[in-house]
């Protein structure tokens, strides 16, 4: 599977049939394929079988920043959420200098990259997962060199402790 520059999957005729065969064709309709693919003789076969035609892959005319806005404005989050002062609930979770210190730092690397509504939507998702008893990991790559994100209790993994470099996560 392809992207473009967006993220936006793009698949080959391969892909499909392979998606099909293996009992996903509920899902293909949702598929973009690239102009050059035989999407017209999939949609017809699509057609005769009685399931959704597939859309030809049109590339958007946005730039990145203007795409991911209007992803995350369709992201659902409590009202509360939305309104959280990010830096005074991560730096409220410090205990010592050190700690602050390090929040500080990575907090105006995540507001450089504009993603404090990412991590208020991360704060949203960690409570929702711990009120509904819903299991995920204790981290892994490079997100645990993040200790905002330890705070958050995205991950288990005290980068501080373990003397991570945050920018290993921030590249």
């Amino acid at each position: 599977m392809k992207t473009d520059d967006l993220g936006i999957p793009r698949f080959t005729n391969k892909e499909l049939v392979n998606m099909i065969y293996s009992g996903h064709v509920n899902k293909c309709h949702v598929v973009l394929c690239e102009q050059s693919d035989d999407v017209d003789k999939f949609n017809t076969a699509m057609e005769e079988q009685g399931f959704d035609k597939l859309q030809k892959y049109i590339p958007l005319d946005v730039d990145e920043k203007t795409f991911d806005g209007v992803c995350q404005s369709e992201w659902f989050m409590p009202e509360e959420y939305k309104a959280i002062d990010v830096q005074n609930w991560v730096l409220n979770k410090c205990t010592t200098d050190k700690e602050i210190a390090r929040a500080s730092q990575e907090l105006i690397e995540f507001k450089k990259r504009d993603m404090n509504n990412l991590l208020r939507y991360m704060i949203y998702l960690v409570d929702f997962m711990r009120e509904n008893n819903i299991v995920w990991g204790v981290g892994r790559g490079s997100s645990v060199a993040s200790y905002v994100l330890y705070l958050i209790g995205v991950h288990k993994i005290n980068s501080i402790q373990f003397d991570l470099d945050w920018r290993e996560f921030l590249r």
